[in-house]
């Protein structure tokens, strides 16, 4: 997952499998399901990679820092679900070096409506000032990215996302690739066979967050 405005992602050590080059929300289910995730290169077209070893967000909640849990309690963002979902994925966008496409923003968005691509929101008044967003397969739900205009909107929001999947009872929280701000939440990593055993047992327990594509 990539933090958006604030950190570079890195690149992926990993297996690359090249599913085509038209992304569909059909394709990024099958992919998904699969253990891959996409990115767009810089010639525009679209590869898939599975990394050696996947970064996983603990259920049971990110690291709360001191300074992060007083401005939780103190009510300053405003926490919202799936309310500008294509909103967050825009404000995900860097200003160079971009894996989120046009074609990225319109599928996701297609997902979204089919009700298994989601967003957790942080606002002040009538202002969008940070978010993440991912996708919903069963009981894991896999995060994107996430992005902030506000000093600890983005760690809020994640902060939120987390504890809303697991009242969901969702039982995995792929965050994809390690990088020191997730490092810093608690993120870990675990090996790309042990990620897939614990995908394969996610996949069969749907939350209310997950459905499949409309096309398959």
């Amino acid at each position: 997952m990539s933090p958006g405005d604030s950190l570079v992602l890195p690149k992926p050590r990993a297996v690359v499998c090249m599913l085509g080059s038209e992304l569909t929300p059909s394709l990024l289910w099958y992919g998904y399901v699969q253990g891959a995730f996409p990115m767009t290169m810089d010639d525009d077209s679209v590869e898939w990679f599975l990394p050696k070893r996947r970064t996983l967000l603990p259920i049971e909640g990110i690291h709360v820092s001191k300074s992060l849990r007083k401005v939780i309690r103190s009510g300053k963002f405003e926490i919202r679900f799936d309310t500008a979902f294509r909103e967050v994925m825009l404000g995900c966008l860097r200003p160079t070096d971009n894996w989120i496409s046009d074609d990225f923003v319109r599928v996701y968005c297609l997902a979204h409506e089919q009700g298994w691509a989601h967003s957790c929101e942080c606002w002040q008044g009538d202002d969008l000032v940070g978010g993440v967003y991912g996708l919903s397969l069963g009981c894991v739900f896999c995060a994107e990215s996430m992005f902030h205009r506000a000093t600890d909107a983005s760690k809020v929001a994640l902060w939120a996302l987390v504890e809303h999947c697991r009242e969901l009872g969702f039982h995995l929280i792929d965050a994809q690739l390690m990088n020191p701000h997730l490092a810093s939440l608690g993120a870990y990593e675990v090996p790309h066979d042990e990620y897939m055993s614990k995908l394969a047992v996610a996949l069969k327990k749907p939350t209310e967050w997950s459905k499949a594509p409309l096309v398959v």
